[in-house]
This record gives structure tokens, sequence and C-alpha cells, in this order.
């Protein structure tokens, strides 16, 4: 490689990798706790209500640093890609 070659970075893949991460983490949180996870992911998704989200472990947190709509694409084409 010489100096005039450019490294590109795949951002969008990283950013989809720290997505899917939150939300490992944040159902880990959650299933630890004795929630049915889905259910309570779901329910935030679709209300946008913190609450659903367990505190424990900085879940709560975590999540809110997740534009919805960036985490309702990322679950949908990751759906549809596997």
């Amino acid at each position: 490689m010489t100096s005039k070659d450019t490294i590109t970075f795949p951002i969008q893949d990283d950013h989809e990798a720290e997505i899917k991460a939150t939300l490992t983490a944040v159902y880990d949180a959650l299933r630890e706790k004795g929630y049915n996870p889905i259910n309570q992911i779901v329910g935030y998704i679709l209300s946008e209500d913190p609450t659903y989200i367990t505190n424990h472990n900085g879940a709560r947190a975590r999540i809110a640093k997740i534009d919805r709509d960036e985490l309702l694409q990322t679950l949908v084409k990751s759906y549809l890609d596997n």
C-alpha cells in the first residue's frame, strides 16, 4: 500500500453491530430480571416508553442512545437479510 491508497471503513456495518450489541445487552438484562425480553423490547419500540426497559446493567440508558427509527430499520434489515 502506498501513501496515496485510501482505506475505507464500513461505518454502516459498525453502527449495525453497535445496535446489535446494545440490543443483546438489553435483552440479557431483561431476562436476568425475570422479564419477557421480547415483549418488553416490543413495548418499548411501539411506545418509546423507557419504563419497558429495566435499569439493570444500564440497559435503559444504553437503549435510549439508539434512535428508535434506526433500531427498527436495523431489525427489519437483519430479519430480511437472514
